[in-house]
């Protein structure tokens, strides 16, 4: 839940809290939906670990009247086809290859989300309600539940924006096939031999941002935007003290007739320790294409440039379509 969806808010670094006004609010920050014109879908897909893992995102939204909006999304990472070789010797301690099984283990996430107009001219906010489904193959499973309330305000053409993610703490529960996991305990001699945590937990983030959006000539438009990005502990974040870690991201977005984008952005600044114990700045370059007619909105993003930080690039693809073009 924490990697993002939508090319075009990756490929700007995820900066997208206080601009987001589309089908993809749902997960960036509820209040944006309420800016949606009509009904929208959004369908992401992109590869992670050189290909080994698989992450999918589709979404609805649409507005209530002229004062609310809802939406829904669903998110899946998963690793599949994974070997399952617990029984791969024998009773008699013979090898058999025909004892070798499949199994995935996969993670879903699904949003119901809600915004509306605040009486204040220029607020709204959003709430998001989450289940999330955790699945290893036939060892283990969970069921999880949280909440995101999302806040937005503009004035002079500025937008600033506030995200509040598993504000009340998301829980996940396990339930451990006992069965399955005495198959695999002593797999490591002194290792596995009691059963892991029940209990999962997720605790509280906030996102701030703002973002302003120029009009150069009618034709080109540049949307400047930043994030800071907080989490209430100590990590290995840019800014890293006891009570809060910040980790800030900026991203650009070049536009052409609302018909070309060109995206940029750069996030993720962690102090990263070296083999030598001193200490380097890594941080995780972006950048991405966008192109929109006629309400269909086809968006690319490259992560991870030049391997500043120690994660893979991947390649991100998403579409985004206004169902209001298929009644004209």
């Amino acid at each position: 839940m924490n990697i993002g969806v939508d090319a075009a808010a990756l490929g700007m670094s995820n900066t997208v809290v206080a601009a987001t006004g589309d089908v993809n609010s749902g997960y960036w920050n509820p209040a944006g939906l309420i800016h949606l014109e009509d009904h929208q879908v959004s369908v992401m897909h992109a590869n992670y670990f050189a290909n080994i893992a698989q992450y999918d995102y589709l979404a609805y939204a649409s507005p209530i009247d002229d004062r609310s909006a809802w939406g829904i999304s669903l998110i899946r990472f998963g690793v599949d086809d994974i070997l399952n070789t617990t029984e791969l010797i024998d009773s008699q301690g013979n090898i058999d290859y025909n004892r070798i099984s499949l199994f995935s283990t996969a993670d879903y996430g699904f949003t119901f989300s809600y915004a509306r107009k605040l009486p204040v001219r220029g607020f709204q906010y959003g709430v998001n309600a989450k289940v999330i489904r955790r699945i290893i193959g036939k060892f283990a499973n969970s069921w999880g539940f949280g909440f995101d309330v999302g806040l937005q305000f503009e004035k002079n053409n500025w937008q600033f924006g506030l995200m509040l993610r598993d504000i009340t703490t998301t829980y996940n529960v396990w339930n451990i096939d006992e069965e399955e996991y005495k198959k695999i305990a002593n797999a490591i001699p002194g290792e596995n031999q009691e059963l892991p945590e029940s209990t999962e937990i997720t605790a509280p983030k906030a996102q701030l941002g703002i973002a302003k959006k120029i009009i150069i000539r009618y034709d080109y438009s540049i949307l400047a935007a930043a994030n800071m990005n907080m989490r209430f502990a100590k990590t290995n974040d840019l800014i890293s003290t006891d009570f809060v870690s910040i980790d800030p991201a900026m991203g650009l977005e070049f536009g052409y007739t609302d018909l070309v984008f060109v995206r940029a952005g750069v996030g993720n600044f962690q102090n990263v320790q070296q083999l030598d114990n001193s200490e380097k700045v890594g941080f995780q370059p972006n950048i991405g294409l966008g192109f929109k007619y006629k309400g269909i909105q086809i968006d690319y993003a490259l992560t991870d440039l030049g391997d500043q930080s120690t994660a893979l690039y991947s390649n991100i693809f998403s579409v985004k379509v206004d169902l209001g073009m298929f009644r004209n």
